[in-house]
């Protein structure tokens, strides 16, 4: 009797590809990754463009890589050239761009992204609590080592303060490990950090 031996196998995206629809593209070195660039901002494969993919290859009766291309195309028959002129768009701005970047352009953005984002990323909980304490007009001051190890990351007036990301709301268990009187949440956006404060 036959009997199956359990092993760790790995099929890479092209293997995976080959076996689904029998052949793989190979893109030129960095053309796969510029022209995804140019997407992210054309916004070219978005679901108003080419659908909801997700739902619509459930919705595809057929189980062949044909047969979904040819239902795919019958429903949304423009979806690819609009797609396409999105980003052949969006590449033409990105090439004037690229002509504009000189060696003193990349070294500010490499300082900008080594130094302020780095010093910012890491120390944006003071610039919490100066805005929070500016807003209500009091002082603030840093936690103390002592404190930190307390879950305090600082005072506001008279309160001392942890600050958290919002997805901390639902790890009650990590919250009673807190021992700072008010908690101040935030989300970061794209551009922003969005601060829920509650005092």
């Amino acid at each position: 009797m036959d009997r199956w031996c359990v092993t760790k196998i790995k099929i890479s995206i092209d293997e995976l590809t080959e076996l689904s629809v029998g052949r793989s593209k190979k893109f030129p070195k960095y053309i796969g990754p510029i022209i995804n660039l140019a997407n992210q901002f054309a916004q070219g494969t978005r679901p108003a463009v080419v659908g909801q993919l997700s739902d619509l290859i459930n919705e595809c009766p057929y189980k062949t890589y044909e047969g979904w291309k040819n239902w795919y195309l019958s429903k949304r028959p423009d979806a690819i050239e609009v797609a396409t002129k999105r980003i052949i768009r969006m590449l033409g701005v990105l090439e004037m761009a690229i002509k504009n970047i000189d060696e003193k352009t990349v070294k500010e953005w490499v300082e900008d992204l080594v130094l302020v984002k780095t010093f910012v990323g890491l120390r944006f909980q003071e610039a919490i609590l100066k805005k929070i304490a500016s807003i209500k007009g009091v002082s603030y001051r840093l936690a103390t080592p002592e404190e930190e190890a307390k879950g305090i990351d600082g005072y506001i007036g008279g309160f001392s303060v942890s600050i958290k990301p919002s997805t901390y709301k639902a790890k009650p268990s990590l919250m009673e490990e807190l021992q700072a009187e008010k908690v101040i949440y935030y989300k970061k956006k794209k551009d922003a950090f969005e601060i829920d404060v509650d005092f």
